[in-house]
């Protein structure tokens, strides 16, 4: 039988307060870049291979990373909203979560060097079927933004490390 997820949640965050060290996790994604223009990225669903978006000269049959940073966004988004609507007792019926961004391909093709590389605007857009008051769904949207891992994530400044890979014999 499945647990109450607010029970759960409640549990969690009771360990988390008592023992702050065992709320610390580290997320790893890998992908192995091993044929032209594509990567295969290890998921829980098992691999799924990305390649350039037709804009970049793909041939739209692989994955578009631009396509799975917003599939993230919008994934994280709904179980955001679930949980926050959970713990303010809001019966949400049905929720459309939207995640559009908007490319210049002429910077990621270097066609020009005034051309940004990577999304210059990204819009969420919530489409709510609940009874809830106006205010109500502010108040849960907000949240949903305030707690979204990857909403927060995309916003401040990311640091990117490079380790050359050990030579293989």
């Amino acid at each position: 039988m499945d647990k109450d997820p607010k029970a759960v949640v409640t549990e969690l965050k009771q360990k988390y307060a008592k023992d702050p060290s065992s709320a610390q996790v580290t997320l790893l994604a890998s992908g192995r870049a091993d044929t032209a223009l594509s990567c295969k990225v290890e998921t829980v669903k098992g691999i799924v291979e990305a390649g350039p978006h037709p804009g970049m000269g793909g041939d739209g049959t692989l994955a578009c990373s631009g396509n799975m940073l917003l599939e993230a966004l919008v994934a994280c988004s709904g179980v955001t909203l679930r949980s926050v609507a959970t713990a303010m007792e809001i019966e949400l019926r049905d929720s459309v979560i939207t995640a559009e961004g908007d490319l210049d391909m002429r910077g990621v093709l270097a066609v020009v060097n005034d051309a940004p590389v990577g999304f210059k605007n990204l819009r969420l857009r919530f489409v709510l079927d609940t009874n809830a008051s106006e205010e109500q769904c502010e108040m849960l949207i907000r949240l949903t933004e305030k707690y979204c891992v990857v909403l927060q994530s995309l916003r401040p400044a990311i640091i990117v490390e490079q380790k050359k890979a050990a030579p293989t014999t």
